[in-house]
């Protein structure tokens, strides 16, 4: 059954924008893509909006829905009040294009930073040879669809502009521990790199970026914290340090 249902939707480009608000008719089964679908068909048909698959997999359509990164196309009507007024705005991480579209591309030149695999000297391409067990260990982190999201929660560049330079944040972060759990990634040491040029140090584990993740991957759980470990390990417990020493000398 259909009913009017009240939104405030930013509207708006670089130089500055405002909320508005409408009236739009919901109907039962429908998502918030949905709405943003038929205020461009009815009253707004220059509402800037990205989208792709309507699926949650291209991770396109991300945008802040009553305050909170999310997937409009994975958003239930149903999961709001009646009454309740659903404010939709765009990533507040990254700066605005136009309406609800933002400029994600820090996160593509933080991709291009961050090395690609390359397997061991001598190993044809062919002739890569992986366990199940190496596949599973690293198969969460692949889930991810970059929708950016976790990027966009993170409060280390979220509330600190000037921290983008040194950080790469959350997706990165799982890129160098899925890297660094492939036995035949042989281009550096992930664990060094996300520390020394991605600013994992950066990161306080609020698990802000867990908590947003529409595959829910456990960022923060199953990347983030077992590379701090790894880290802190290897530079500071006193064992590691001398066995380190030991066997530098032997060889």
């Amino acid at each position: 059954m259909a009913s009017k249902r009240q939104f405030r939707v930013w509207r708006g480009d670089e130089n500055g924008g405002d909320l508005q608000d409408f009236a739009v008719e919901v109907n039962e089964g429908e998502v918030v893509l949905d709405i943003v679908h038929r205020l461009q068909a009815t009253e707004t048909p220059d509402l800037a909006v990205r989208w792709n698959c309507k699926a949650g997999k291209c991770g396109s359509c991300s945008m802040e829905i009553n305050g909170m990164p999310k997937l409009a196309c994975m958003t239930r009507m149903s999961s709001f009040a009646e009454d309740e007024t659903i404010t939709i705005t765009p990533l507040r991480t990254f700066p605005v294009m136009r309406d609800l579209v933002t400029d994600v591309s820090f996160n593509y030149e933080k991709a291009r930073e961050t090395p690609s695999f390359a397997p061991p000297a001598g190993v044809a391409p062919g002739d890569y040879r992986m366990q199940q067990v190496d596949v599973e260990r690293s198969q969460e982190f692949r889930k991810c669809i970059e929708c950016f999201l976790c990027q966009n929660t993170c409060h280390v560049v979220r509330d600190h502009e000037e921290n983008k330079e040194a950080f790469s944040g959350p997706r990165f972060f799982i890129r160098a521990a899925e890297l660094d759990m492939h036995p035949l990634d042989a281009k550096t040491d992930r664990k060094e790199y996300a520390q020394a040029e991605q600013g994992l140090g950066f990161c306080n584990i609020t698990k802000c970026c867990t908590e947003v993740c529409p595959e829910h991957i456990k960022i923060t759980d199953n990347a983030i914290i077992p590379m701090k470990e790894r880290v802190v390990d290897r530079r500071y417990d006193p064992i590691v340090w001398l066995g380190s020493k030991i066997f530098r000398r032997t060889s």
